[in-house]
This record gives C-alpha cells, structure tokens and sequence, in this order.
C-alpha cells in the first residue's frame, strides 16, 4: 500500500479525499474542485495529482466506479473515481484526529480564536 493509512495523512492526500467525499469525479474534474477551492488544501499539478489517484487507487482508497452524468453531456471517455469504504474511513479517521488536535489546543489556551 502506498500510502499509511494511519493519520496524519499527506495534504494532498487529504484534499484529493475531501474532494471526491461529495462523489465522483474524473481527474480534469478534480483539478478544478482543487483550484476552485483552496480551502480543501494545496493544489497539485495534473501529473502530481494523476500520480497520487493511482497510488490511492493501488491503495484501495479510490476506485472507479461506472456513476457517470448524462451521457448526453459527459464524455464517455472519462474515468469517473470515488471513494471506497477503506478510504471514506481514513477519510474520517483524519478529520476526527483534526478535531482532537485543534481541541487539545484550544482547551490547552495554544489557540485563542480571534487572535493572531
């Protein structure tokens, strides 16, 4: 497996995760979700990106899946990936570590909201 499923996981991992945990997306598809939203962590490039969906599909993470749009508005050429079980729980598994971290430092006064 190419990736640890044990958190922390890499930022580019996890943006590619968030991304697809709204439902499948083909690899040009996910570019733009990643630009047109910062907030889900850094933007790869294509060939970062396509690397990183077939480590993740190699992994068991990610996995094609025949949920496509309209025909008549998609291209039937593209590969649409989503999440698996495996990878929806990393997912989670992340986010809760997230949140147990920012807990921890918010109850410990390391983080004061509001203040920089």
């Amino acid at each position: 497996m190419p990736f640890d499923p044990e958190p922390p996981l890499h930022p580019r991992v996890l943006a590619v995760l968030l991304a697809l945990a709204d439902g499948p997306l083909h690899g040009y598809a996910l570019l733009k979700r990643l630009e047109e939203r910062p907030d889900l962590g850094p933007r790869p490039g294509p060939t970062t990106l396509y690397r990183t969906l077939h480590e993740l599909e190699d992994g068991g993470w990610i996995e094609a899946t025949e949920d496509r749009p309209d025909p008549a508005v998609d291209d039937e050429r593209r590969r649409y990936l989503c999440l698996t079980a495996a990878g929806r729980g990393v997912l989670e598994a992340e986010l809760s570590r997230l949140e147990r971290l920012v807990a921890r430092a918010r109850s410990s006064g390391r983080l004061v909201e509001g203040r920089r």
